[in-house]
């Protein structure tokens, strides 16, 4: 790969590594509502389809990308183990619906992307961005309570580490 192709390709990312940090949400605390939308332009209430179960919402810098797509895909793979422990799986980044959706239908993705182009799910979440792009993180909700975050949130192993959780080997 050409010198310039790959800045053009880790740029992003390394804004992430010099944003300020934002103050995540702690364990206990309520699933923050906020409004946002879907793949598809429909409305998502985070809020109240966390509040039975199992709930996570995870943030990635961008749809697409290699690390991002490894994440989702490790998701994907493990979507039947997780849904058999009740969870609800939710992506999230700053990209619009028409990425999302892109995203979404090119890695056969079973859950909900979420469009957050103004970033208010990641600031209510605490996530640090910059740029258009989130930090990688995850979050998992037990009856709408946090019970567990990874503020550096793994990619291809996102799914084993949150079923290690499920299975209290944290």
């Amino acid at each position: 790969m050409k010198p310039s192709r790959l800045f053009a390709a880790v740029a992003p990312f390394a804004l992430i590594a010099t944003m300020s940090a934002a103050e995540p949400i702690n364990t206990g605390a309520s699933l923050p509502k906020t409004a946002a939308k879907d793949q598809d332009g429909k409305a998502v209430d985070l809020a109240a389809d966390a509040a039975k179960g199992y709930t996570l919402v995870y943030f990635y810098p961008k749809a697409d990308t290699p690390g991002c797509t490894k994440q989702a895909c490790s998701l994907r793979d493990s979507y039947e183990a997780l849904t058999q422990k009740g969870v609800k799986v939710y992506g999230t980044s700053m990209d619009d619906e028409a990425a999302q959706k892109a995203f979404k239908d090119k890695y056969h993705l079973p859950f909900t992307l979420i469009a957050d182009h103004d970033a208010k799910v990641a600031d209510a979440f605490g996530v640090p961005h910059e740029k258009g792009y989130a930090t990688r993180q995850a979050f998992l909700f037990k009856d709408g309570k946090l019970v567990w975050r990874d503020l550096a949130a793994a990619t291809e192993k996102q799914a084993e580490d949150v079923l290690k959780v499920l299975d209290g080997n944290k």
